[in-house]
């Protein structure tokens, strides 16, 4: 089985072995010593135990900021630049117009939660549990796109069987094929981070990250000041305040604020607004329109008000387990609402009163979420992972077999 190998004296099979080896530590991220009694504090203020798996609030943030991203993209951008649909929303677009920063907020929430399921797994463990949790929705959600596209699409939304198939992989992206949709720009951004996190668990430094951290957030703050090439691209200068952020705040939240974690929150912070203020030039250029920057950067503060304060486990009151099914359906939500909603209201605004087919948009993207969750990812999202864990192990006894042979080939 995966992980169920022991280590021997072969320097292969260690190796080998060790990416699938779950790592087992003694807290959550040992080190501080205090885990009963911040265990026990915690339970005495009626907050979540450290041991907890999952932070209720949490999912419902994922899901505001999924929200503002619908409404962003419904009330405001289609019709603000590019020619993406016919209908606007006046009533709405002042306000949401700010909705883009959902994204930030889902990158805060990332650098949190991928940090936490990380913990206690190896880099095997980690790269499964990613294209488990990822892929099924995708898969899905690309299809649909892609189907959508083909029976009711107009330019500017079009698609070719080859472009479908590069966007199934995820990774069309990053060799400049144009997504099916415009909102996987984000998973591009995504991967990249999971890529650094990769490279923590398999280093096994994952449970002593803020020597990394510190140094990601130097780094992009030089080269946020001055861009330099690929190095720009491969920090995720323009966005990396915010996983650190996120990263830092589930610190917090696993062993109790420090000063040095104050500080790297603080640091991070000024990095944000900083990173906040050049994307909102860049938008006033694009979209040729004027974003009020105190509003911009008040909502990029209240991002980190509210994480930290779930990282310093004062939010019980807004702790539901109603919340997880609103977690769940935000990244199906995402993933299906942005191409098909613009081609909708472009063969359908003419006919249908704006207000219900606005709101009627919206409805049906959250009804096919939750369609996406229940259907796809809670009945493919286990065969899947036992179907790569088997996969897996088969290439880990290979490997091994193959070192074997090796040596013993070697041998007079």
């Amino acid at each position: 089985m995966v992980g169920g190998g022991r280590l021997t004296s072969d320097g292969g099979r260690a190796t080998i072995e060790a990416l699938f080896k779950p790592i087992k530590p003694k807290s959550p991220f040992p080190g501080d010593g205090l885990v009963i009694v911040r265990l026990r504090r915690a339970q005495s203020m009626g907050t979540q135990p450290m041991t907890s798996a999952r932070v209720y609030e949490i999912d419902l943030l994922r899901f505001l900021a999924a929200l503002a991203i619908v409404l962003f993209h419904y009330s405001y951008r289609g019709h603000a630049a590019d020619d993406l649909t016919v209908m606007s929303y006046p009533a709405l677009a002042p306000v949401f117009k700010y909705g883009y920063l959902g994204v930030e907020l889902f990158f805060m929430i990332s650098g949190f939660v991928i940090l936490m399921t990380a913990a206690n797994r190896s880099l095997g463990e980690f790269v499964i549990a990613r294209i488990v949790r990822l892929y099924p929705a995708f898969w899905t959600c690309c299809t649909i796109t892609f189907l959508v596209t083909l029976v009711i699409g107009e330019p500017p939304h079009s698609a070719s069987l080859a472009r479908y198939l590069a966007n199934m992989t995820m990774l069309s992206g990053f060799v400049g094929i144009v997504s099916i949709d415009g909102a996987y720009w984000s998973l591009f951004v995504e991967l990249q981070f999971y890529v650094l996190a990769a490279l923590l668990v398999g280093g096994r430094r994952i449970h002593r990250p803020e020597p990394f951290l510190w140094l990601w957030l130097l780094a992009s703050t030089a080269f946020a000041i001055y861009p330099v090439g690929a190095s720009y691209s491969l920090l995720i200068a323009e966005y990396s305040a915010f996983f650190i952020a996120g990263a830092a705040c589930f610190l917090i939240w696993s062993n109790g604020l420090s000063l040095p974690r104050a500080v790297l929150i603080a640091c991070s912070w000024g990095l944000a607004l900083f990173q906040s203020l050049q994307k909102l030039r860049s938008f006033e250029r694009h979209f040729s329109t004027t974003f009020d920057i105190f509003v911009v950067e008040g909502i990029v503060t209240l991002f980190f008000v509210v994480m930290l304060l779930i990282a310093l486990r004062r939010t019980a009151f807004a702790s539901r387990k109603e919340w997880v099914v609103l977690g769940a359906i935000s990244y199906p939500l995402y993933l299906l609402h942005q191409n098909v909603g613009y081609m909708v209201f472009n063969v359908a605004y003419q006919g249908v009163n704006v207000h219900v087919l606005f709101w009627g948009t919206i409805i049906a993207a959250l009804i096919c979420a939750y369609l996406v969750h229940a259907l796809v990812e809670k009945r493919w999202s286990a065969p899947l992972k036992t179907m790569l864990n088997v996969s897996a192990g088969r290439v880990q006894r290979l490997a091994v077999r193959s070192k074997q042979d090796a040596s013993q080939a070697v041998r007079p």
